[in-house]
């Protein structure tokens, strides 16, 4: 009998052990999972309803698995800090991130998926204004700088769904934050962000405490 066994049962076969198996995997692979999300509906709902045994699971292997029932999605958070090749760039944009989605969130701007919209002209000033002057990725390298929010369940580019979101003709997309970036950047990391505003910091201290941050995120 595997360890899956008794929760299959529960659902009378309706999802397999091996339906078990792969939600867990993908939510260790994916870190953040939203029912919104094209085919994550249904892995979410498995781990909603089987919250315990998902618990169980993947403790062992040093995951804290965290359901928020509200926004409809489900994270599996390192509980120790792991060494990574996180750049600067990405950690700081993550960071900046997570100080857009508190302010607007405050301000009750969001969607009901708990979403927040920003354009790329918010982006750019909120940036320079959170690292000191220094100056946002454009064109292809914040594409592949985003791509890396999305791995981290933390932010996604909009697209034609996003219709509620829109963009303007001279924007080809806006950044929509993610509600699980308040679990995977948790206090810790957010209290690195005074660092940045810092005007007396100088640019080797704010890459180390940069480089710290990733160490302590569960994203990096």
């Amino acid at each position: 009998m595997s360890f899956w066994t008794d929760a299959a049962e529960a659902t009378r076969n309706v999802a397999t052990e091996d339906d078990f198996e792969a939600a867990a995997c993908r939510l260790v692979n994916e870190q953040v999972l939203y029912a919104a999300d094209r085919g994550s509906k249904v892995v979410y709902g498995l781990i909603r309803d089987f919250e315990r045994d998902f618990r169980r699971a993947l403790d062992p292997l040093g995951y804290v698995v965290r359901v928020n029932s509200q926004l409809r999605y489900a994270c599996a958070i390192p509980k120790h800090a792991k060494v990574s090749s996180v750049s600067v760039e990405q950690t700081l944009l993550a960071l900046v991130l997570r100080k857009i989605f508190d302010e607007e969130t405050r301000s009750g701007h969001h969607d009901e998926n708990g979403e927040v919209a920003c354009d790329l002209v918010t982006l750019e000033v909120k940036y320079k204004q959170t690292t000191g002057g220094r100056e946002l990725a454009t064109g292809g390298k914040l594409r592949e700088l985003m791509r890396w929010m999305r791995r981290w369940g933390i932010a996604r580019v909009s697209d034609e769904e996003d219709e509620p979101f829109g963009h303007d003709v001279d924007q080809p997309y806006a950044v929509v934050i993610r509600p699980g970036i308040t679990e995977v950047l948790g206090e810790a990391a957010l209290a690195r962000i005074a660092l940045f505003t810092n005007p007396h910091a100088g640019v080797d201290a704010v890459d180390d405490d940069a480089a710290a941050a990733a160490q302590e995120g569960g994203a990096v």
